[in-house]
């Protein structure tokens, strides 16, 4: 039987099995720390941004300011023929919305018709554009005595020339100003009803 001290003696760690593993716990400490630190990697910015009569980079193909209309033909709900080519030298404001006689389109439509006076001197060719007939246009100016054109895009082929997209028939609310030399001059992709008859009026005039 060995004595007390010689048991203890080999439970003892000799001082090279200190030294050799030290470093071995070093090494991986430091491999879950690097491993830790790239597992995290500092979060992308964004600077993008839009907001209301702006927008961001436009993507490739996407209409942007500065590019010439894309024309189209239409004739409006009281006859008169729409077509931006023909309406070189004149402010021609195209304005879309979704659906004849809701609240927000008709508080919109009003507003344009109380600023009529001042479109109506700066030269402006105003319209605006649903999927809605053009019997519902109709209506639709006669109820609320809207000077302007009214034009029918119900397959929304106009809408889409122009970037403006569709949710279950309706247009999404938006406008684009064309300056008198053809070309788009500012666009709304955002559109606050109670401000945007004012907001027309110093584009045009700008």
């Amino acid at each position: 039987m060995e004595p007390r001290n010689a048991l203890d003696a080999r439970r003892q760690p000799t001082y090279l099995h200190r030294v050799m593993r030290t470093p071995l716990l070093a090494c991986g400490l430091a491999v879950l720390l690097g491993c830790s630190r790239e597992s995290n990697p500092p979060a992308p910015t964004s600077t993008s941004t839009t907001s209301t009569g702006t927008s961001a980079p436009n993507a490739p193909g996407e209409l942007a300011v500065g590019q010439a209309a894309p024309d189209f033909s239409a004739t409006a709900h009281d006859g008169v023929a729409i077509k931006p080519s023909a309406l070189a030298g004149k402010h021609l404001v195209l304005y879309f919305y979704p659906k004849d006689e809701t609240p927000g389109c008709t508080k919109e439509a009003c507003a344009f018709r109380d600023a009529w006076k001042e479109l109506e001197q700066a030269n402006v060719v105003l319209v605006g554009l649903s999927t809605d007939s053009l019997e519902s246009h109709k209506k639709f100016a006669e109820n609320h005595k809207l000077p302007f054109h009214l034009v029918s895009d119900e397959d929304g082929a106009i809408a889409k020339a122009y970037g403006v997209p569709s949710t279950l028939g309706r247009l999404a609310r938006q406008t684009i100003v064309i300056g008198p030399d053809g070309k788009v001059k500012k666009i709304y992709r955002s559109v606050d009803v109670s401000q945007h008859a004012a907001e027309i009026v110093a584009d045009v005039k700008s």
